[in-house]
């Protein structure tokens, strides 16, 4: 049966409403359905989308402004997705110069894979930096990190969005504040009564992925992982920045290994706002 044409399929605006479908389309793909993580990138975000004559929806992806409401300081690009039996025809391509557009003199960034690149290259990203994606069941053992861990309570979310703010170089309040009810853990680090540091850990696909992860130090990022790992049995994943090298060889060195790369690209920006030495993972590649 040929595939319909869908030169003239408008680009439309998706809401929660669509859930199920963009899980159904990462299924397509062959990715996990991540229905967790798609609530809140199109509850915090936006989403835009395809859908062929019979109503289904065949190309999705969602964009998550940081900044001012009506003057973004930077836009985020993810889970790009096109089903199976409309790939390698144009519609992504289409998609993201819809997005493009849309975003007008907003700064854009996006984690690319290898499959990827190409086509955001085409586009005019350049590519700015690289994130290692690592997975697996965290070890304890080895020297402790000698820095004071707890569990976030309602008074610390205030200052962990101003810290936040400051290390991203963007107000992200809409995100953080839904870290609480999102995630299963969220954890501060403190010193003197002085957050140095926070991260959450999150459910998806049978893990735990941490993120973000800002923290003052390497030191602090350790004992920020190493407090999520304590409470979970379940396996760790996260993607950091590569020039992290010594968290990375520390956590690998703690039973997590290496599963994939994507490129960090941007749009309109040379780098990411922001103090990347202290911006250790984010809360997921599809939200920069």
């Amino acid at each position: 049966m040929p595939t319909p044409c869908l030169d003239h399929q408008p680009v439309r605006r998706l809401t929660h409403r669509d859930l199920s479908a963009c899980a159904d389309l990462s299924e397509d793909r062959g990715w996990p359905r991540e229905e967790h993580k798609w609530g809140l990138l199109l509850a915090a975000g936006k989403g835009y989308g395809v859908e062929d004559p019979e109503g289904r929806l065949v190309a999705a992806c969602v964009v998550t402004e940081y900044g001012a409401w009506d003057r973004p300081d930077l836009a985020a690009i993810g889970m790009v997705l096109v089903a199976q039996r409309h790939a390698r025809q144009g519609l992504g391509r289409r998609l993201m110069r819809h997005v493009v557009a849309a975003a007008g003199a907003t700064p854009l960034t996006l984690h690319a894979t290898p499959s990827g690149r190409p086509l955001y290259e085409e586009l005019g990203f350049k590519a700015t930096g690289r994130a290692e994606m690592v997975t697996g069941h965290f070890q304890q053992g080895g020297p402790a990190p000698q820095v004071f861990t707890r569990t976030a309570n309602a008074e610390d979310l205030s200052t962990v969005v101003r810290f936040d703010t400051e290390v991203f170089g963007a107000d992200r309040t809409h995100i953080v504040a839904r870290l609480p009810a999102f995630a299963d853990q969220l954890r501060v680090a403190e010193e003197g009564g002085r957050i140095t540091g926070f991260t959450a850990a999150w459910p998806n696909e049978g893990t735990q992925v941490v993120g973000p992860l800002i923290a003052r130090d390497t030191e602090t990022a350790k004992a920020l992982v190493a407090s999520l790992a304590a409470h979970t049995d379940r396996p760790l994943r996260t993607d950091i920045d590569v020039r992290h090298e010594e968290l990375l060889t520390w956590v690998k060195d703690r039973g997590l290994a290496s599963t994939a790369s994507n490129t960090v690209m941007t749009y309109g920006i040379t780098e990411l706002p922001g103090d990347w030495t202290r911006r250790f993972a984010p809360l997921t590649v599809a939200a920069g």
